[in-house]
């Protein structure tokens, strides 16, 4: 017989409510800001971060020290879906992105307007 395993539990936790109810309002965030690429990049950033300060917090101090408890927890994870891990877009797909859009642009003085980003000619405006 197997020993019981705290995953096996189909109760719900109090945590997990909790979670379900933040999830939905990123979900609505998200929604939300459909079509503006910027402030999505911001919450895709501070889901990473987030991310990030669990995994080297929280979860790392959690880890167990036992051989046997790491073991039934790696067991656990393999199980539930493997290690959580929240991947980058490549740059790769951001330039084709860009090939694909630069048919699509003016010749001439109005596609150099076009090809500026704002912030890098604000801030060599303001270095002037």
């Amino acid at each position: 017989m197997r020993d019981a395993s705290p995953h096996d539990n189909p109760e719900p936790k109090a945590w997990e409510a909790r979670l379900q109810a933040l999830l939905a309002d990123v979900d609505a965030i998200a929604a939300d800001l459909e079509g503006e690429s910027a402030p999505l990049l911001t919450l895709l950033r501070q889901i990473e971060a987030l991310h990030r300060r669990i995994q080297d917090g929280p979860f790392r101090t959690s880890l167990p020290a036992d051989r046997h408890q790491f073991f039934t927890l790696l067991q656990a994870m393999e199980t539930s879906g493997g290690w959580p891990y929240i991947p980058r877009l490549q740059l790769r797909t951001f330039l084709d992105m860009l090939e694909r859009d630069d048919q699509d642009l003016p010749q001439g003085p109005e596609r150099d307007a076009a090809d500026a980003d704002p912030v890098i000619a604000k801030d060599e405006a303001d270095s002037k």
